[in-house]
């Protein structure tokens, strides 16, 4: 698998405060990667750092398998900031500035209006869009240089659902190209629906990297509960549950192993608890999330 970015622990402090904390991951060409965490956690910081806008502490990084070169920038697409265009010029003779301060053939920009749902207001001034359209327009401008990465710093922010599936519909879309995506979000809604892989961290630090999937991998939980709760309780642990949470509605058992809930069932029966209620789960991004980082996070 061919890596178009390597990260090795990258860090940066401001005065006393430590943003990005010995950071390392990689993104390997295809994937949809997504930098998950707080709102201050360090993920622009990050994005800032290896393209060259914020200069790092200590670490490094690898773009395509070299040391960073200006070279590389041509081959990488990216939005940082809130779009930034002429207001009262039209998105076309926007994206033709663009195209000429990146070097990029202008005759790009009709199938980049395309591919953003543009090509219909391409003749509209920039000051008419909406949140939505300005934020699809600066995709279009980042992928004049048919970039090989594309990297966006939280491109749903502010939007409303609408705006928000537009987006998320608009990255599948560009990424079923062979475009590498490097998604930085505080939304679990947004990696879990859109990103292959990601990284979660917290006051700049790594607390997993890997596959979306993988993260709710685990054996899941059962919900049970009787009206004689404390012999249930009694009972499970003497069947051997060591990770047991008192709900308000029910009991939780993590699981540790695969286990059937029929036998479940039996088994407490036999023991004289009767159960009113038997649900198994799958753990959820978002519980995963509370337990990696200890607070919620928005969906």
């Amino acid at each position: 698998m061919e890596t178009v970015l390597e990260i090795n622990n990258l860090t940066k402090v401001f005065g006393k405060i430590t943003a990005v904390d010995s950071l390392s991951f990689s993104v390997n060409k295809g994937d949809i990667y997504g930098i998950l965490g707080p709102n201050g956690s360090g993920k622009s910081t990050t994005l800032g750092m290896v393209l060259n806008v914020v200069n790092p502490t200590s670490g490094s990084w690898k773009w395509f398998g070299e040391e960073p070169q200006q070279e590389h920038l041509k081959r990488i697409g990216a939005i940082i900031e809130r779009p930034n265009f002429y207001p009262y010029l039209t998105a076309t003779q926007n994206l033709k500035i663009v195209a000429k301060i990146k070097n990029a053939n202008p005759n790009n920009i009709e199938h980049k209006l395309r591919t953003v749902g543009l090509f219909d207001r391409k003749d509209s001034v920039f000051s008419t869009y909406s949140l939505g359209m300005k934020q699809r327009l600066a995709i279009a401008a980042a992928l004049l240089n048919d970039p090989e990465i594309l990297l966006l710093d939280e491109p749903t922010n502010g939007l409303d659902p609408q705006g928000i599936r537009d987006i998320r519909d608009i990255i599948r879309q560009i990424a079923t190209g062979g475009t590498t995506i490097l998604l930085a979000s505080h939304l679990l809604d947004e990696v879990e629906k859109v990103c292959s892989h990601v990284v979660v961290i917290k006051n700049g630090k790594k607390l997993y990297s890997g596959k979306v999937d993988e993260m709710t991998a685990s054996y899941g939980y059962i919900e049970v509960n009787a009206d004689n709760r404390t012999l249930l309780l009694q009972k499970l642990g003497e069947l051997g549950f060591t990770k047991i949470q008192q709900e308000k509605d029910c009991i939780k058992l993590i699981l540790e192993s695969e286990t059937d809930t029929r036998s479940l069932n039996e088994t407490l029966f036999k023991s004289g608890v009767t159960l009113t209620h038997l649900v198994k789960r799958k753990n959820t991004l978002e519980e995963q999330f509370i337990e990696l980082t200890g607070q919620k996070m928005h969906a």
